[in-house]
């Protein structure tokens, strides 16, 4: 019913405004506490499944963005994460909202449910399944091709609400972001809400291998081997992965061109509610 009632929903475009964007491999947790920051939303997943975990007593919001690559340490983080913001004699529940994914040919999808319904089962906390519109119940078929009906989601961390959405603005750092992803890293933590700062990196990876075999090649061949469901990918993932690739190509050494010392680098909302960059000296 649950699933039936989101799916119904047409998506919302969610402006930067007051806005956390959350990339495939990251995740971010705050409250409603929080001054800067009153959405956490993600969006472009295919195969993949956008996790929702929320303390009722406190209100504290995690948003992350699964794609099956250590789903058990992943829903361990995600956990730890929320609770770090939750006393344990708090009144209140911890509830999970799970979304994304369909009926694709590899089973990714079904294989990422499955992942994700053992880890938070092998949870020692209990743990409340509330939303459930993944694979089967977000897919939509279309002269015999399936697609996710439900792409992205947004949920407000003041008033709990979740609700399918689309994001005109995914920055700052989109390609370093999308750029950290593909060269193989873990899930990471992008926020600190005590500070109300966002912190990308520092990250380092060494030069991606074939980078100008994959920009040379057309798109039907990027769509074909670098996506986990080439039909079903929204229309700018070919320009995304070319925008990434470029920036891993420029950047192979990043610990000389993007961080030289070390140090992440750190935005803060300025007062129209936008990302702007804190110089780290001030720190």
């Amino acid at each position: 019913e649950k699933a039936k009632l989101l799916r119904s929903q047409p998506a919302q475009i969610v402006e930067p405004k007051g806005l956390l964007y959350v990339q495939q491999r990251e995740f971010a947790v705050t409250t409603p506490k929080d001054g800067s920051v009153s959405i956490l939303g993600s969006d472009d997943a295919t195969t993949c499944h956008i996790v929702v975990l929320r303390h009722t007593g406190s209100g504290a919001t995690c948003l992350t963005h699964c794609d099956g690559s250590d789903t058990e340490a992943e829903v361990s983080l995600i956990m730890s994460s929320v609770k770090s913001f939750s006393n344990t004699t708090e009144y209140g529940r911890l509830e999970v909202h799970l979304v994304g994914g369909f009926n694709d040919d590899r089973q990714l999808s079904q294989k990422l449910t499955n992942q994700l319904l053992r880890a938070f089962d092998l949870q020692p906390d209990d743990v409340h399944l509330v939303t459930f519109c993944v694979t089967e119940l977000n897919d939509r078929e279309e002269k015999d091709i399936h697609f996710p009906i439900i792409y992205g989601i947004a949920v407000n961390v003041k008033t709990a609400e979740i609700f399918p959405a689309t994001f005109p603005e995914k920055g700052p750092d989109e390609d370093l972001r999308s750029a950290h992803v593909l060269t193989g890293a873990p899930l990471t933590n992008i926020y600190d809400a005590k500070m109300e700062q966002l912190h990308i990196g520092p990250y380092f990876w060494t030069p991606f291998p074939h980078v100008d075999f994959w920009l040379e090649q057309d798109d039907h061949q990027i769509l074909q081997n670098l996506s986990t469901s080439p039909l079903a990918e929204p229309p700018h993932f070919v320009s995304h992965i070319r925008s990434t690739l470029t920036f891993l190509k420029e950047h192979p050494f990043p610990s000389h061109s993007l961080f030289p010392d070390r140090k992440p680098r750190l935005y803060k909302k300025n007062e129209e509610g936008l990302w702007e960059q804190v110089c780290s000296d001030k720190i």
